[in-house]
């Protein structure tokens, strides 16, 4: 079994992270804050603003793209930093947040489906950060479930209680 990150290590790699998109936002001329925090054994990044704000939704982009990108060279960023990967996750705007409920919720109306009809269920491609939201919510509600299929087609099944 892996060994959860200390705090101290968290904390450096959101700090190297939160120097890397400071930068990024002062080279855009965007206004944000920065929040840091741990969640679930991770660090997490957050840039926010005080009311809407158009300019950090660009960074956001269609459906997330824009924001998985600026995902992973955060943790680039921190990797040049520390020397080691990270598995940081970042918002921006609040985007996986939502996104984050929506798809408990879809979830849960796949599961009453499941459990109706006894029968497996596969639901649209997803990204990595959707996969595991479903995932958790599944195995919360007692079923069980797994990903399929090649990126960026990967999916998720929902299986019937066994």
């Amino acid at each position: 079994m892996t060994e959860a990150p200390a705090p101290k290590k968290l904390d450096a790699e959101g700090d190297a992270a939160a120097d890397f998109l400071e930068e990024l936002l002062d080279i855009l001329d965007m206004d944000g804050d920065i929040d840091i925090s741990v969640e679930a054994g991770r660090a997490k990044v957050a840039i926010v603003s005080e009311g809407p704000s158009q300019d950090l939704r660009r960074l956001v982009g269609p459906e997330g793209e824009v924001l998985d990108a600026l995902q992973d060279l955060a943790r680039l960023a921190v990797q040049s930093e520390t020397g080691e990967m990270s598995r940081l996750m970042l918002d921006i705007a609040d985007f996986r947040a939502g996104r984050k409920e929506r798809l408990a919720e879809l979830a849960r109306d796949v599961i009453a489906k499941v459990k109706e009809s006894g029968e497996s269920i596969a639901m649209d491609p997803m990204n990595a950060f959707e996969r595991k939201v479903v995932h958790d919510v599944v195995l919360e509600a007692g079923l069980g479930s797994e990903s399929e299929g090649e990126e960026p087609d990967r999916y998720v099944v929902v299986l019937p209680a066994s």
